[in-house]
């Protein structure tokens, strides 16, 4: 007897396991070996899991968002932390997941706006982080960790407690469980304020991994692996994670962000997702190889990069250019696709715009990158370029997910309805009431509709900004753009109430290292080769190069090189690398002041 498709996130397992149990649903490094569980493992372990939370007296309470009881987790992707998730949801729980690159501050204030009972972490720096904040804790009982920390106590010693009348009263909780319940509250940290605690239904989020079906269905990967290195506290890495659990698709957890080149190759993954800065930074890591080789490989390498810079969808360049492209897929992209495992039909890239320059490289080098839009607040996925080459287009985030609204303000900003808006933010009813209005989901972000079909942002409400001339400036735009420079890692365009539109430029300092060398000249270090004439000229003049897109207003008039990269620990950058503006602006205000003195 077949069961209904999920009506609750952790009917998955059990669908899977209908469907089509796997060897290794889950699979993480463990001493250097890959540890699977399988499907009919991962269940056991879940239910287990919960029956040993509800033994440690975890309550459902009284089912309303502030009744319920809350568990944390800061950890790495690994497959504890998806058993971690599936077990909570069955307790009736609500879980929290936090960043690990959090900062102390916003860490004691989301688990007291919360009250976290019970925390999951992953290892000894994790552990010490949040036992320095232990007595600002009041409410937290107990905390638990993934990996072996001394003195602490590990998520297994919550399966020994588990017994039977534990267990069936997790199969009674659980069966009261209802679709429309809160499953779990992210705290987004956004580029200003205190975090909000944006809280998720089974349902939302289920909506939203339904209809992403049909866009995995066209990768035709069932049966197929990803990899995971994707912060799973971000909601479209866990709302994708469901998509394969309900697809039957093997998840691999990458060891670490450093480790993903290895990984790759290990797995041989057919997808995976990823932030557009990963992305930038695969794509510098060839630049550098290419530029390493012996003449003629180099000579091919660029070659095959400017066939691939002309690349266009769906557009027939000719037999010439064809031709091209097909040798230069032998002789050059292979050893890309080589690099990523091999096997990748498509990477899915969110959280922030993509440099079309990558899209069109990647895809002419038969890589298939899906850029998609959507926020915490949507479940997340609002939109998505699709697999199938007519369903997708350049410089835009694709056609809308199936059963998702948008409808547009009169200033352009994008409104969102369908089942995937969240329930609210938790504790904020006047802040939920100011984004959500008669159903529509107000984004913040300002776009369009290419062709009737493609929906396009062109820039954020709220980082728009006007000059003393009374011109507003839209600097996302400019500084996608400007990125597209070999020699400018990141930029911020400031100018608000300004005669001119200038810009904050953290130099590309790898690429300035290799220019030293071939000049022959010890590299000075970053504080010192900002101030290298010749550097500032080659930034001028790349500024120059990609002035010619915009307007007059919109024209870098103006640029200071600084000596650091933007870090998320360093406060400039979100968890998923939107630069925090207002901090940046703050931190580098005497800086500004000297661009306009």
């Amino acid at each position: 007897m077949y069961m209904n498709s999920p009506k609750r996130l952790f009917d998955c397992i059990a669908w899977q396991k209908e469907q089509h149990p796997l060897e290794a649903m889950f699979a993480g490094k463990k001493d250097g070996e890959w540890k699977k569980y399988s499907t009919l493992e991962v269940e056991d372990t879940v239910i287990k899991l919960a029956a040993g939370l509800i033994a440690r007296g975890i309550s459902k309470g009284d089912m309303t968002p502030e009744g319920r009881d809350k568990i944390a987790i800061i950890s790495k992707n690994c497959p504890e932390w998806m058993m971690i998730d599936f077990a909570v949801q069955q307790t009736g729980a609500v879980l929290v997941p936090i960043y690990p690159t959090i900062n102390i501050n916003e860490l004691a204030f989301i688990m007291n706006d919360c009250k976290v009972k019970i925390i999951f972490v992953n290892d000894a720096v994790l552990y010490e982080k949040v036992m320095s904040i232990k007595d600002q804790l009041p409410h937290l009982k107990e905390v638990y960790t993934i990996e072996p920390v001394p003195g602490a106590k590990m998520w297994q010693e919550l399966l020994d407690e588990a017994l039977l009348e534990h267990i069936d009263k997790v199969h009674r909780i659980a069966a009261k469980i209802d679709a429309q319940d809160l499953v779990t509250i992210i705290y987004t940290s956004g580029t200003t304020g205190t975090p909000k605690g944006v809280m998720l239904s089974h349902r939302n989020i289920l909506s939203n991994v339904e209809n992403a079906l049909e866009v995995f269905d066209e990768i035709q990967i069932e049966g197929g692996r990803a990899l995971s290195f994707l912060p799973l506290n971000h909601i479209f890495e866990r709302m994708v994670t469901y998509v394969f659990i309900y697809t039957g698709i093997s998840i691999y957890y990458a060891e670490s962000m450093d480790t993903i080149g290895d990984n790759l190759k290990e797995v041989k993954p057919s997808v995976f997702t990823t932030v557009p800065r990963l992305l930038e930074k695969v794509f510098e890591k060839i630049m550098a190889k290419g530029q390493s080789e012996s003449f003629i490989k180099r000579k091919a390498f660029f070659w095959a990069l400017d066939l691939g810079r002309k690349f266009e969808i769906n557009q027939d360049r000719g037999w010439w250019y064809n031709a091209q492209l097909n040798i230069a897929n032998k002789l050059v992209f292979s050893k890309w696709r080589e690099a990523l495992g091999g096997k990748v039909k498509a990477i899915v890239t969110g959280a922030a715009a993509c440099q079309v320059k990558l899209l069109k490289i990647f895809t002419a080098g038969k890589i298939v990158i899906m850029e998609g839009y959507g926020l915490t607040e949507t479940s997340p996925v609002i939109s998505v370029n699709r697999f199938d080459e007519k369903n997708r287009m350049f410089g835009t985030v694709g056609p809308l997910l199936k059963n998702v609204e948008v409808k547009f303000e009169e200033d352009g900003e994008i409104c969102c309805r369908g089942e995937n808006v969240m329930m609210g933010y938790y504790k904020h009813p006047e802040l939920t009431a100011e984004v959500i209005k008669d159903g529509w989901f107000h984004t913040g972000d300002i776009g369009t509709m290419v062709d009737n079909k493609f929906l396009k942002i062109t820039d954020r409400k709220k980082e728009i900004f006007k000059t003393s001339g009374g011109k507003y400036v839209a600097p996302q735009p400019i500084e996608n753009k400007m990125k597209e420079s070999h020699i400018i890692e990141q930029i911020m365009v400031v100018g608000a109430g300004q005669k001119f539109a200038a810009a904050l430029i953290v130099p590309a300092f790898k690429v300035l290292m290799e220019w030293c060398e071939k000049q022959g000249i010890p590299y000075p270090g970053n504080k010192e080769i900002i101030k290298d004439e010749r550097v500032i000229g080659m930034v001028r003049s790349a500024i120059d190069r990609y002035n010619k897109h915009f307007n007059q207003v919109e024209q870098v008039k103006k640029f200071q090189l600084l000596p650091h990269e933007w870090t998320i620990d360093g406060g400039e950058l979100t968890p998923t690398l939107k630069l925090k503006r207002k901090v940046i602006l703050e931190k580098y205000a005497d800086v500004i002041d000297k661009i306009y003195s």
